[in-house]
């Protein structure tokens, strides 16, 4: 029995029409909206309480409230080559947690810190859990989906010799998750392509279908053998190939075709004031961080590489 793809008939999930959902920030409030697809007023956000706006201007929150964020370490055959120099890297997928403070809306900053010197972009998009599932088949657990998000999974790689086994500050300091705008259904997830942006360059590209090694009903259904999901947790599906550091006053996007683009703009932080007085593990600058921070630059598409300079040299 295999859960790679293609799949068979497409879920409801994945069929229009399209619906999206954001969350906005309006006079220090919380409210919903929903994307008008259709009309004179298409592109603009009708909130639920009957009021049109403008998108282009609206304050985004996070269109999730998790109480668990899930992330598969690799499940791109592209990046999966990059650092295993095999198009599979295990024989069934691996995870870490970030914990929810890590959330960030779309157009917010990215904080890095002044004793870290490598904060490393990954593209992903994001599947938000709509309902109660546990112990279910990667065939039932497409209905447990809400729908989807394009997310931006930073990490500060200075903690890659401390934090090695859980990714805990690595990935899950405050700020590191840039998520939405908006949470997606409707759309053939599979058929769209993922794009990472560095100032308007492309440094990450991924076919979703063609690049995806496991797919979401079956790490669903992997986790959900033991962990019970609930409505509003996120799982992050892993990054392309590419994944390299960015440097104060770098905007950092990531787009999928189909369902939305998420940015972030990164800024520079002091060290923790702890941190000068010796609490802690401090940010390292060692061979496996930079084997991780810097990639290898020889298995990945020479466009990516001349673009990320190209973003460098506008930053």
């Amino acid at each position: 029995m295999t859960f790679e793809f293609p799949i068979g008939e497409l879920p409801a999930v994945l069929r229009g029409p399209r619906v999206e959902r954001r969350r906005l920030l309006i006079g220090g409030s919380a409210f919903w909206g929903t994307v008008i697809e259709t009309g004179a007023d298409v592109g603009k956000l009708q909130l639920d309480d009957g009021r049109v706006i403008d998108a282009e201007t609206a304050c985004y929150l996070p269109p999730v409230s998790p109480s668990k964020i899930i992330a598969v370490h690799i499940s791109y055959s592209s990046r999966s080559m990059e650092t295993r120099n095999r198009p599979k890297p295990t024989e069934t997928p691996t995870y870490f947690t970030k914990p929810p403070s890590s959330l960030n809306g779309h157009r917010g900053q990215i904080l890095k810190p002044a004793d870290c010197s490598y904060l490393n972009y990954e593209g992903e998009y994001a599947v938000v859990i709509g309902r109660t599932c546990r112990n279910v088949t990667p065939d039932e657990a497409w209905d447990c989906m809400a729908g989807f998000c394009p997310a931006l999974d930073m990490g500060l790689q200075n903690f890659r010799d401390t934090d090695q086994g859980s990714m805990l500050r690595v990935k899950g300091a405050d700020t590191l998750l840039p998520i939405g705008p908006g949470i997606v259904r409707g759309v053939n997830l599979l058929e769209e392509t993922l794009r990472t942006t560095v100032n308007g360059q492309v440094v990450q590209e991924a076919h979703i279908g063609e690049e995806t090694i496991w797919g979401p009903h079956y790490v669903i259904a992997d986790l959900a053998r033991h962990i019970t999901l609930v409505a509003g947790d996120v799982i992050l599906m892993g990054t392309p190939c590419h994944s390299r550091s960015v440097d104060a006053g770098d905007v950092v996007a990531c787009e999928i075709t189909g369902i939305g683009r998420v940015e972030g703009t990164v800024t520079a932080i002091p060290a923790p004031r702890a941190s000068a007085l010796g609490v802690g593990a401090p940010p390292t600058d060692s061979d496996e961080v930079r084997r991780v921070a810097l990639g290898f630059d020889e298995r990945v598409p020479e466009r990516f590489k001349d673009n990320l300079r190209k973003a460098r040299q506008r930053s």
